[in-house]
């Protein structure tokens, strides 16, 4: 027998709630907000064809996981991970030279708006949902990441990671020791990936922003760090420095009024929205930067050069 329209009302009621929460899910294991959307929805698909054989023996919010993390990894299975520059060589060292061609083949990481997560989790979730360190997973086999952010970030027990992936409890410790390891040799600084303090944040975007907006270069120089980075995916050169990341600003700080900046947060983290003056007077959007701040000075700038991206945000691609 078909499930009836009261079953169907009951199950959005119950299980929408947790949407928000899947999608970060979703997020953290490929790296793609467009993808992770996509998968949520199958999520639910999946979990709607089968509610009849829900018995509740766990949570409805881990059986959601449950369906959602082995959809994502049918999802990986012969994927390439999404890098950001940086984890694909070292920076470039000629910033006064112009960037090469854009790399259009690379299925590069994607930032996540925060207006997309539940705002009640995002403080709870934002330290596992930092830029630096979702770049990081993507470096994990699917099965090691799927086991790392059900154990540590969702704090499953390891009981329950095995009977989801269908192995043994101690497969699954051995496979988070492993996860764990990794992450120690590639991950971030711990700095870039902690908890940031929001009012220092702030500060510091404002700063930012009235840098560009003024054109006042003496301002941004002030707020680099001195082992700041910049990358732009997606072009393959980035930046180590503030000598090279100052080098290579220097040509976008247009002429004051030339350039919108928007303040917008992605990943948890403070980001801006750029749109530049053209020569017809219409501010187009240029980039999504969003600001790594560490001891009240940026410690890394990642600007994703793609006017789609804005349209993630609910922004629009030109300013009047």
């Amino acid at each position: 027998m078909g499930a009836t329209t009261v079953d169907r009302d009951e199950f959005v009621r119950l299980t929408d709630p947790y949407r928000r929460e899947l999608l970060a899910h979703c997020y953290r294991m490929l790296g793609s907000v467009d993808e992770a959307e996509d998968l949520v929805q199958e999520t639910y698909l999946r979990a709607w064809r089968s509610y009849d054989g829900y018995e509740g023996r766990a949570s409805l919010r881990t059986w959601l996981h449950r369906i959602a993390t082995n959809t994502c990894l049918t999802a990986l299975e012969g994927r390439a991970r999404r890098p950001l520059p940086s984890g694909l060589g070292g920076p470039a060292e000629a910033p006064e030279e112009p960037l090469t061609a854009p790399v259009t083949d690379v299925p590069w990481l994607q930032p996540l708006p925060d207006t997309l997560i539940d705002p009640a989790s995002v403080v709870a979730a934002r330290g596992s949902l930092r830029l630096a360190l979702v770049a990081a997973l993507q470096n994990l086999p699917a099965r090691q990441r799927a086991v790392l952010i059900l154990r540590d970030v969702l704090a499953w027990r390891a009981t329950e990671v095995a009977a989801l992936l269908g192995t043994s409890t101690a497969a699954v410790k051995s496979s988070l020791q492993r996860a764990r390891a990794r992450l120690d040799e590639l991950a971030p600084d711990e700095d870039l990936v902690e908890e940031p303090e929001g009012a220092a944040d702030r500060e510091v975007l404002d700063r930012y922003v009235a840098a560009f907006e003024n054109a006042d270069l003496d301002s941004l120089i002030g707020l680099l760090q001195d082992g700041v980075e910049l990358e732009m995916p997606p072009f393959l050169e980035w930046y180590r420095g503030k000598k090279d990341v100052l080098c290579f600003l220097h040509a976008g700080v247009h002429e004051t009024g030339a350039l919108r900046m928007l303040p917008i947060r992605a990943n948890g983290q403070p980001a801006v929205a750029m749109y530049v003056r053209e020569e017809d007077g219409v501010f187009r959007g240029h980039s999504v930067q969003v600001l790594t701040v560490v001891d009240g000075s940026l410690a890394r700038i990642t600007a994703f050069l793609d006017p789609a991206v804005l349209v993630r945000f609910g922004l629009s691609k030109e300013l009047p």
